[in-house]
């Protein structure tokens, strides 16, 4: 990964209002976008994702809902969102039965975690997905809230890397 230091300075030295309006574009926890902007400066990348590892580990249930509400349901990108529809290309062109066999197991996890499945998508096919969302569907909710926060801070890293990349 290419380093961007301007990309990095540019983003620290952003205003308080349009640092947030950014981060919560990443991740849609207001919690994690106050620890990101608390700890900026940021003295390069590692530091950056390392404030998003810690972020992410200090979020309560309530926070890691407030984050998962601004993702789509896997196999759904929403409309118009280049984001999720680059993170959830791999649902491009699949079959009809994979993707309806997707909602039919989306449908079962909300059931019963109350929350839409979230995983890092990228780069992940449907079948790949649908797979793991089978195999977290037993997970007890303490379980799974585990996964949800790891698979969240993968996404932000993700986000992140990204914002200093094309910045």
């Amino acid at each position: 990964m290419t380093n961007h230091p301007h990309a990095l300075d540019a983003l620290a030295a952003t205003d308080a209002a349009e640092l947030a309006e950014i981060l919560l574009e990443i991740c849609s926890s207001p919690r994690w976008a106050a620890a990101i902007a608390e700890a900026n400066p940021w003295s390069d990348r590692e530091a950056l994702l390392a404030a998003n590892a810690a972020a992410m580990a200090g979020l309560t249930d309530a926070d890691l809902r407030d984050a998962m509400a601004g993702h789509a349901r896997i196999g759904q990108p929403r409309a118009g969102d280049a984001t999720s529809e680059r993170e959830q290309a791999g649902i491009q062109g699949v079959d009809r039965a994979v993707l309806d066999e997707l909602h039919a197991a989306n449908a079962a996890y909300e059931a019963k975690f109350g929350h839409v499945f979230l995983i890092c998508a990228t780069g992940r096919t449907a079948a790949t997905m649908l797979a793991a969302l089978r195999e977290r569907h037993p997970n007890d909710p303490a379980t799974e809230a585990e996964i949800v926060r790891g698979e969240l801070r993968k996404i932000n890293d993700i986000r992140l890397n990204r914002l200093l990349d094309v910045s």
